[in-house]
């Protein structure tokens, strides 16, 4: 579970009415830590660079009086004879755009998804908690597996959802999701996660 601080925020009167619900209920919302992403930069930095030097290799040997790279010529002579219906200038085209459109994402969304943001503590606006999806996961299950009748359960913990699947041993399965419901409500409140997922239960009687 790391922790960060974010710097002092300026200060405010703030009233009731301004705070969230998180807020209200002793804490402030955290939003989700931004990703440095630094394998998606160094490959572009890397292909940048690569190219960059290839071209101004070559610009400086033509300035030098030698000819210019073959590929260099066969690259202009491909760009001025194709005709922009070609399919290979529409093909690279569509990987330009989806790669543009790729980068963009990545510039914009935060990512971190694996990492839930947890509420901050009202006394302390500026501490940050994440918790693990998958821990958050193990510790559904384990109050899954207390619940009297599961003799197996399996929990996904999402953005969005929490998702669950129990095998029934014995009792009424409709009373198993009952309490498992209530149970994984309860489990989860006590994560404190910034923005709670809904929970969904699935309960099936074993048959063998």
């Amino acid at each position: 579970m790391p922790l960060t601080k974010e710097p002092d925020p300026p200060e405010r009167d703030v009233s009731t009415s301004d705070l969230t619900a998180g807020e209200r209920e002793g804490g402030h919302r955290t939003r989700r830590e931004w990703s440095a992403r630094s394998i998606t930069a160094a490959l572009v930095a890397a292909v940048t660079l690569v190219a960059a030097v290839a071209t101004l290799v070559d610009v400086v040997a033509v300035r030098a009086g030698r000819p210019a790279a073959a590929w260099r010529r066969h690259l202009a002579d491909e760009l001025a004879t194709r005709p922009v219906d070609d399919v290979w200038m529409l093909t690279g085209a569509a990987v330009a755009a989806a790669v543009g459109v790729w980068l963009i994402v990545l510039a914009l969304t935060p990512g971190q998804r694996r990492w839930l943001p947890l509420r901050s503590p009202a006394g302390c606006p500026r501490l940050r908690a994440f918790v693990d999806r998958n821990s958050a996961a193990v510790l559904l299950r384990d109050a899954a597996m207390r619940v009297p009748g599961v003799g197996a359960a399996h929990v996904l913990v999402g953005r969005h959802r929490i998702k669950a699947r129990a095998d029934v041993r014995f009792r009424d399965p409709r009373q198993v999701k009952d309490d498992l419901t209530a149970v994984l409500d309860e489990e989860r409140d006590r994560l404190a996660l910034a923005r709670p997922p809904r929970i969904a239960v699935r309960a099936r009687r074993r048959t063998r």
